[in-house]
Formats: structure tokens, C-alpha cells, sequence
């Protein structure tokens, strides 16, 4: 099968690079932000740099227990990054590959839109329509859940 894209844009508040480091930041907020659904995070490889991999382990709320992510590009002064799927998740059971860029963009109300770019090969036979919509979800909640934080911590990735 070829592979499927989605995208999404999410308004934000949140000055565009303090955002961009909190999602970069993700494995170390992640356990204190939404602690009913992550229950631990850790750096696996590397030191936050391109290359470096991150493992999320999840509550029994997920379908799965865990997903490694690599940091396949970062972009400080555009406030862009790209990840990929390298283990866990729907990987080998849904999907063959995934990855995601989320792009930062200040807005002039000093707040930004954060653009999201989904591109996953679904594996031969398997309908995604309902992982699209989840998906969706949970990038949502991310950005939203890292979003409250940074309002409520005006000092943080400053």
C-alpha cells in the first residue's frame, strides 16, 4: 500500500518556541502532564539531538504499552521538527511506518499555530479510518496539555 498523509492545525496561545520545546521536551512532561495515560518516559539513545530516540510507556488507557520515537530533524529557528515511529505502538500491526513534523508558526497575537503532518503506510488490508481520528486526538491533547502548562508556568522553556 502507499502511503497516507493527514494534517492538522491547532491554534494556540503559547509563544511558538516555547511550544516547539515543550513538544521536543514531550518524554519529561509527558508523565506529569497527563499521568493517566503515560506512566514513564525516558531518553533511550542520544542527547536530544537528531538521532535521538525516546520511549513513552503507557497506562492500561492505551491499546499498547509503549512507543519509541527518533528524532529525525529539528529546526531551532523555524521551530520544526520531524519524528518517526521506530518501535511499539500499531507498528507491525496496523502500520508499517509513521512519522510526524510539527511545524510552530507565530502568530501575531503572540501566540501560534501549530501545523502537523502525519504520513503513515498502513499494512496491506488494514483500514485506518478510526486510527486517523485518534490520531487527530492525541496530537491534540498534546499540544493542548503542554499548551495549559506553559500558561500556568510562565518561566518554563522561556
Amino acid at each position: 500500500m502507499s502511503p497516507s498523509t493527514w494534517t492538522l492545525e491547532i491554534e494556540s496561545p503559547a509563544p511558538a518556541s516555547r511550544l516547539f520545546k515543550a513538544v521536543l521536551d514531550w518524554h519529561n512532561l509527558a508523565p506529569e502532564l497527563l499521568p493517566n495515560i503515560v506512566a514513564s518516559a525516558v531518553g533511550v539513545q542520544g542527547d536530544g539531538s537528531v538521532g535521538s530516540v525516546r520511549q513513552l510507556n503507557f497506562t492500561s488507557a492505551m491499546p499498547f504499552g509503549y512507543v519509541k520515537e527518533r528524532l529525525d530533524f529539528v529546526d531551532f529557528d523555524t521551530f520544526e521538527c520531524k519524528q518517526s515511529l521506530v518501535e511499539g505502538g500499531d507498528l507491525g500491526k496496523k502500520i508499517e511506518s509513521a512519522s510526524t513534523q510539527f511545524k510552530f508558526e507565530q502568530t501575531g497575537k503572540g501566540g501560534c499555530v501549530c501545523k502537523v503532518v502525519t504520513t503513515y503506510k498502513p499494512l496491506p488490508g488494514v483500514e485506518n479510518k478510526d486510527e486517523v481520528a485518534k490520531g487527530k486526538e492525541a496530537v491534540t491533547g498534546i499540544i493542548k496539555a503542554a499548551e495549559a502548562y506553559l500558561l500556568a508556568n510562565p518561566g518554563a522553556y522561556a
